[in-house]
């Protein structure tokens, strides 16, 4: 009965809401603001019912009862780019232009493809001045467009990336050819992780036309993020050569510059940008990235600060400053930090960002309490925006062990390539492995490198392309491989890496997630050395929980999640060490705190490399670091965060029912 009343009452929100809309469009504004009144009777909170009735009072001329419903609206859906649009309208209709401005900058900032709101700046900002360039460049971008790829492209601006792919595809039928629809599939695509197909998009759509200058930006990008670095590199250089004063082109250069490693030119690119254009934050943020990197932490400080001065709310700078792990905040920026979070026109993004920001500054001032509340409302900011299913991790771990038997390694015995130059650090993030890859890469026949995605990106090469709920192709298809073939990807894997190597006979991959393909990796490269980074359960997944992580792990920003990952982890790591005996060092975060130099000899016997007393001296070693522990390597071994879980353990009851006793007391 419950149910049907439920259903009634959706139905008379749904008729309401469409009563409102029919009534505005054919002009009947005093209608359409008693239709949504009636349908806001039953749904106060309904964020569709509201914007109806504050374009209906605007229309009506009632602006104090338009601007209170558009202010309302913000209030329950802060993310809604076209409520700050209408407030926008009001505003400007009220003659409160400069605060109308700032409206309209808030709705671009959330979705970039609202015309009205850009055409609406192109005439408030100032003749000359660089928001009045970007409005004008950009309402003759979305002009230009096709119709449906504009409204798809809000679509997808506004979250809804299933309803914007099929307006786009049902263009792309009748205009098989179009670039800017290529371009915005391109762009589904890599919001969706699927990158090879963003890749040959733009790969098809540069054939098409290749002077397309946003197009070969967008190409550029994507290789970046499938780190196909060696091939974006040359992209840049030759967009660069062509107009080496296009600050978009410089930008691109920069970034590529630091992705192979070349910190000294990527920063001076940085510099010229940051002095021709300070007032972009994005540049100072960069800046500051590089820096880091090669150590440079108070020049990386400085910048971040920078960022944050040139765009106030900017999470990324604070987060930044916290992800140094040794940064403390001021009074000032902390109370600056909280006003930005809790400011309604403060985005998503940035908004976890500082929520992140904020839990590491109330931790260092011992406020755990509101340290784990800022972490955890971080953590449900970033859970919305993803697509993580338990479940469906839980079945490619099943999907491993099934496939992969002691009789099948076997079989497989000698085939791959027979490289041994590869020594893959596997396990979960903030689980040490920065630590142990320091310690290698002090050797000198080891090269640090970085966290390659070339296993996890042949992985889902080797699982095609699948419809979501399709059953996977991979590892299954593995059986089907020739041995030359194995031989061939191992091959590949040794060639495609060359670019971040400079010439030791050894390298690290400390890609974590590629625990989860071990067995790919024997039979690619069986001679390849293969150490699992294991930590104390429970300090090793609160550290990832109050985590925020640049890309990927998707299990970490849920208690829950994070710890059946880790119960999924160690059950997939003992079903690899039935299967491959004496292929897999583990080392434990605590034993190495504990008793560095046993760990250091085991680790270097294991790897069949001689001791080396520099590998006991890692803070000594300079080499770049781009993990969040980057500080923290550059230090002597330090024991204050074996146990920092425990102050929060209040709060961890959820997690501690995920992993179960035998592993909370592990």
């Amino acid at each position: 009965m419950a149910d049907t009343a439920e259903q009634v009452d959706q139905n008379s929100i749904d008729a309401a809401r469409q009563t409102a809309a029919t009534r505005l469009k054919a002009g009947d504004f005093q209608g359409a603001a008693q239709a949504a009144r009636s349908g806001l009777e039953t749904a106060p909170d309904d964020a569709e019912t509201l914007y109806l009735l504050a374009v209906a009072e605007r229309y009506l001329g009632d602006l104090d009862a338009a601007l209170a419903t558009s202010q309302r609206l913000i209030d329950i859906a802060p993310n809604m780019a076209r409520a700050h649009q209408e407030r926008g309208h009001a505003l400007r209709a009220a003659g409160r232009l400069e605060q109308a401005t700032g409206a309209y900058r808030d709705a671009v900032e959330r979705n970039p493809a609202l015309f009205a709101a850009w055409l609406a700046l192109a005439e408030l900002a100032p003749i000359g001045s660089q928001l009045s360039g970007l409005a004008r460049a950009q309402t003759a971008r979305l002009k230009s467009l096709p119709p449906e790829i504009a409204g798809a492209e809000s679509l997808m601006h506004d979250g809804k990336l299933f309803k914007a792919e099929q307006v786009c595809r049902a263009f792309m039928k009748r205009h098989p050819k179009n670039v800017d629809g290529m371009r915005l599939l391109a762009d589904l695509g890599a919001r969706l992780h699927i990158l090879d197909d963003a890749e040959f998009l733009l790969e098809s759509a540069l054939a098409f036309e290749p002077e397309n200058v946003p197009a070969r930006l967008d190409y550029i990008r994507v290789l970046h993020r499938r780190q196909k670095h060696e091939k974006a590199l040359a992209e840049a250089v030759a967009l660069h050569e062509r107009d080496p004063a296009n600050p978009a082109f410089v930008s691109a250069l920069a970034n590529e510059r630091m992705a192979v490693g070349d910190y000294e030119e990527a920063i001076a690119l940085y510099d010229r940008l940051c002095t021709e254009f300070p007032e972009v934050a994005e540049n100072q943020l960069a800046r500051g990235h590089a820096l880091k990197t090669i150590g440079k932490a108070e020049d990386a400080v400085a910048a971040y600060r920078t960022a944050y001065r040139a765009r106030p709310a900017f999470g990324d700078a604070y987060w930044s400053l916290a992800n140094l792990k040794t940064y403390a905040f001021t009074d000032a920026e902390l109370a600056d930090m909280r006003a930005a979070e809790q400011d309604a026109r403060t985005p998503d993004a940035d908004r976890y960002h500082l929520a992140y920001a904020l839990g590491k500054a109330l931790e260092d001032r011992e406020d755990h309490d509101g340290a784990f509340e800022s972490y955890a409302r971080g953590a449900a900011l970033k859970r919305a925006e993803l697509r993580y299913d338990p479940d469906r991790m839980q079945a490619e771990f099943d999907g491993q062990k099934a496939f992969f038997t002691p009789e099948r390694a076997a079989s497989l015995a000698g085939a791959g390539a027979a490289s041994d130059a590869p020594i893959f650090i596997v396990g979960l993030p903030r689980a040490g492995s920065t630590l142990i890859e320091q310690i290698l890469a002090s050797h000198s026949k080891v090269e640090g490198t970085l966290e390659l995605p070339h296993v996890l990106a042949l992985a889902h090469r080797l699982n095609g392309r699948r419809k979501l709920g399709d059953d996977p192709r991979y590892p299954g298809v593995l059986a089907d491989l020739p041995g030359d073939k194995l031989a061939e990807f191992g091959a590949q894997y040794v060639s495609d890496t060359e670019i971040y190597r400079t010439g030791a006979p050894r390298f690290t991959d400390k890609m974590p997630n590629n625990f989860r393909h071990i067995g790919l990796i024997r039979m690619i490269l069986p001679n390849a050395k293969i150490i699992d980074a294991r930590r104390d359960a429970m300090a090793c997944c609160f550290s990832g929980f109050k985590q925020l992580f640049a890309e990927g792990q998707e299990f970490s920003y849920g208690l829950e999640d994070i710890g059946r990952y880790y119960r999924g982890y160690v059950d997939l790591m003992e079903h690899w060490d039935a299967v491959y005996p004496g292929a897999i060092l583990r080392v434990r975060h605590e034993d190495v705190v504990n008793d560095l130099e046993t760990e250091v000899r085991r680790l270097l016997e294991f790897c069949e490399l001689p001791f080396e007393s520099a590998c006991l001296e890692f803070h000594r070693t300079e080499r770049s670091v781009r993990t969040a522990s980057s500080e923290q390597v550059r230090q002597p071994i330090y024991r204050t965060g074996l146990e920092q879980w425990r102050r929060f353990e209040a709060h961890l009851a959820p997690l501690k029912s995920a992993l179960g006793p035998e592993l909370c007391a592990s």
